[in-house]
């Protein structure tokens, strides 16, 4: 991902969804300006002169942690303190986080130490983006979370390699991070008071997972649109229902943008100007305006949700030095984004869920299309089981869609009596926009596949393009043949559309 002469200046520019896409689709370089540095050191002095200038107690910065928050700490050992906090809370397991989850993790954790109310040095802040430019990146686990005091067993695991500790992945290889740290001529750091708080605090595991969501999520939701105008087109659907004024009136933004960009697939279509015979489509095809569009407007909240969410800092306590405050609250607390995570597995298994809807009807032998769209069914089952597979990836997101932000199990002996369990609301959205992908690539699958039995007809010059295009991937299937490869290229090909 090296790339010399990209460099994103990290800043108090406000960081969107597009632009997170923009660095790292780019493999540009992470770098300090010199506003951020100039911050990050100022807050630190100020915490330091204050730790040797008060003899009221710090929480989590003179005093233990959690239900520990009475038990002063002498000063000689506020070093050792963070330190064990990171050793200590260092105890996610499960599935490794995917490599471009834990390159986000590292990238919004700089993000949200740099405004300067957190207490780090610059130097800790550093060694993050060498992490993230060497792409050495953490190996991080996805269960233990509770997603309310920080995330702070994945950020625990994550921060190991700063103190040499932990492992990385690096050139393809699972290795011991001190071997990697003294390969790329990097010290470990020293962790100061509050430091080990300001790492693990914080919900930047959940919010990576949101960020990666919301980017793949937004090109699905374009994607629905271009693959149900061709399974509408390849079903002999009509495009009333698709007409600007039946859709203003209801007002809806994303109901009247899904008409209006699916007209725009079908505009110069041979198939959607003929004559139909039938009065009315199935609701799978008639109310795509109101299902996307329902998606389209969940997408647009979360959006704005998640973007409030890593243009800010959220470790605790949180550092004012121009108020001379230092405030323990709850701004680690993931509940403003679990909810939204929750509701967009939701919007997301709704679009798998009308897309396999469509694939069913575009099988079942109606409108002049072949059953199971093979010229000789009974010796073919040609297109029987893609929808078999559909639908059990719908089910499967289905059962995911149950709210895990309606959950909380007290901790730390009481303290921590409410939790957001956003955690598993993340990990949870991230296997629904996988099954989301899966499943429209399935349809679009069955999409070409009926379009080809309308022939001579054609579609409009976009989509027959496009078709062209998928066809140069994905063949006509004749008679049967083995099909899971063919899926699989169906999904690399939606995957590559941008």
């Amino acid at each position: 991902m090296e790339n010399h002469h990209n460099i994103h200046y990290i800043s108090a520019e406000w960081l969107t969804i597009d632009r997170v896409a923009e660095i790292i689709e780019s493999g540009a370089r992470l770098a300090l300006s010199d506003d951020a540095r100039r911050r990050i050191a100022d807050c630190r002095r100020y915490l330091d002169e204050k730790i040797n200038s008060s003899s009221e107690p710090i929480y989590g910065i003179t005093t233990g942690f959690g239900s520990l928050c009475n038990i002063s700490i002498d000063k000689e050992q506020l070093q050792k303190l963070q330190r064990n906090l990171v050793m200590s809370h260092s105890c996610c397991t499960g599935p490794r986080v995917p490599a471009e989850i834990v390159r986000l993790m590292l990238l919004l954790k700089v993000q949200s130490l740099s405004y300067g109310n957190s207490g780090v040095q610059v130097e800790t802040v550093e060694r993050l983006i060498d992490l993230y430019n060497n792409d050495a990146l953490p190996v991080v686990c996805q269960q233990g979370s509770l997603g309310a005091s920080g995330d702070l067993a994945p950020l625990a695991v994550m921060s190991l390699p700063l103190l040499g500790l932990g492992e990385v992945e690096y050139k393809g290889q699972r290795r011991p991070s001190a071997e990697v740290l003294a390969e790329l001529g990097l010290a470990p750091v020293e962790l100061q008071s509050k430091e080990g708080l300001a790492l693990l605090n914080g919900t930047q595991f959940m919010s990576a997972y949101g960020v990666w969501a919301l980017i793949k999520a937004h090109r699905l939701s374009r994607l629905a649109d271009k693959i149900g105008a061709m399974s509408l087109d390849a079903f002999d659907g009509r495009i009333e229902p698709f007409c600007a004024p039946v859709n203003e009136v209801r007002h809806h933004a994303g109901q009247i943008e899904t008409a209006r960009t699916v007209s725009g697939w079908l505009e110069g279509s041979e198939l959607i100007a003929r004559h139909k015979e039938h009065v009315q489509d199935p609701y799978s095809f008639r109310c795509m305006p109101q299902v996307h569009g329902a998606a389209k407007d969940t997408l647009a909240f979360v959006t704005s949700v998640i973007e409030d969410e890593i243009n800010s800092p959220t470790d605790n306590p949180t550092i004012f030095p121009d108020h001379d405050m230092i405030v323990s609250a709850g701004n680690f607390h993931g509940e403003p984004i679990a909810l939204p995570m929750d509701y967009l597995a939701v919007a997301l298994t709704e679009l798998s869920n009308i897309s396999e809807r469509r694939t069913y009807k575009l099988i079942s032998g109606t409108r002049g299309l072949p059953s199971f769209l093979v010229a000789n069914p009974g010796l073919n089952s040609g297109f029987m089981i893609p929808q078999y597979t559909a639908a059990s990836i719908v089910s499967q997101s289905k059962g995911l869609c149950w709210p895990n932000s309606c959950d909380s199990i007290p901790s730390s002996q009481g303290q921590e009596d409410h939790v957001s369990m956003g955690s598993n609301s993340a990990t949870k959205l991230y296997r629904v926009v996988n099954n989301t992908e899966r499943v429209l690539a399935i349809e679009l699958f069955n999409a070409a596949q009926a379009l080809d039995f309308r022939r001579p007809l054609k579609s409009s010059p976009v989509l027959e393009q496009w078709h062209a295009d998928y066809r140069r991937e994905v063949p006509f299937i004749e008679n049967d043949v083995v099909m899971y490869p063919l899926i699989e290229r169906s999904i690399e090909f939606i995957r590559k559309e941008r």
